[in-house]
């Protein structure tokens, strides 16, 4: 074999080597903390708080009533099974996070638990799918991080079993990036708008995508679509433009448009059409206190300007 056949097949060889180590690597990850969180009514209390309105656990991993107009939660943390229409690269799961040891996440570590939450990682050392917003969490204080964990473990057991979520090729390799450690502690807050904004993954919905990825310059602008199986929704524009964001609107009727959905608890939901079929949960969201709607409210005004007509309910 002479120099340059040789050269190739080391070179060929290399790059085999290369791609096979690229698919097979594991995500980055750190061992889960030796940690058992505290259990107190106020921990609780609080991870109730952030498991319910902030970051709307329930919203992915609840059993909902899609029939009806804002899609209430019948069933807490029992897994849900996004549909085909949505155009996820493959079954995406948001499995059961109740009590259960088998079905659930029962037999789970407390450390465990934070690793997923705020790291991407499954027990099983697995990237989660980046649809569950890790990427968010890894801002949670330490002490809310804590406080989700104390109120997963009080969740009733639900012996439901749900479909391993599958994804497709190259996705499936693409996404071992997107996990990574929590380095140090995370403290409070310094800014309670950006910090409700950020875990509430308003960024997610509200930013247009393209091949999976945010498109740069349509930050909160809207117009990312989202398909279910009869209904077609389309996110509002929500920077500061005068025209077709939020420019117009005063803290106060920033405020009203929350609370307003407060008396949909006390009274039956219409069915889900496509004039009002919504993934924003306004039932959760209207739960926010006016301290906490008024910061999220300036935290938004001080983002950049989008110009973005969007039709949030298209006809068809």
């Amino acid at each position: 074999m002479n120099r340059v056949m040789k050269g190739l097949c080391l070179g060929f060889g290399g790059l085999a080597l290369a791609a096979g180590y690229f698919v097979m690597r594991p995500p980055k990850s750190a061992p889960p903390k030796e940690i058992r969180v505290p259990m107190t009514p106020e921990s609780v209390a609080r991870g109730k708080y952030l498991y319910e309105v902030v970051a709307d656990c329930d919203g992915c991993h609840g059993e909902r009533n899609w029939g009806k107009q804002l899609a209430p939660v019948v069933r807490s943390a029992a897994g849900f099974t996004f549909p085909p229409a949505m155009g996820l690269p493959g079954r995406v799961t948001a499995p059961n996070i109740s009590s259960d040891p088998v079905a659930g996440i029962g037999a789970w570590s407390d450390g465990e638990k934070l690793r997923a939450i705020r790291e991407g990682i499954g027990r099983d050392g697995r990237a989660l799918f980046p649809m569950m917003p890790y990427g968010a969490y890894r801002h949670l204080s330490d002490r809310d991080a804590e406080a989700l964990v104390s109120y997963l473990n009080t969740l009733p057991a639900v012996p439901d079993q749900r479909p391993r979520t599958e994804i497709d090729f190259p996705v499936s390799v693409l996404i071992k990036s997107a996990p990574a450690p929590v380095e140090g502690p995370v403290a409070e807050p310094a800014e309670l708008g950006e910090y409700l904004v950020k875990l509430g993954g308003c960024a997610d919905c509200h930013t247009q995508k393209q091949n999976g990825a945010p498109i740069a310059g349509k930050e909160l602008a809207g117009g990312e679509i989202f398909r279910t199986d009869k209904f077609t929704v389309v996110s509002a524009n929500i920077t500061p433009d005068v025209e077709t964001g939020i420019g117009r609107m005063t803290e106060a009727a920033f405020i009203k448009r929350f609370h307003e959905y407060r008396e949909y608890e006390q009274t039956p939901l219409p069915d889900a059409t496509q004039k009002n079929f919504t993934l924003m949960p306004w039932l959760q969201y209207s739960r926010y206190s006016a301290e906490e709607l008024g910061a999220i409210y300036r935290y938004l005004r001080k983002q950049k300007a989008i110009v973005n007509k969007v039709t949030v309910h298209p006809e068809s």
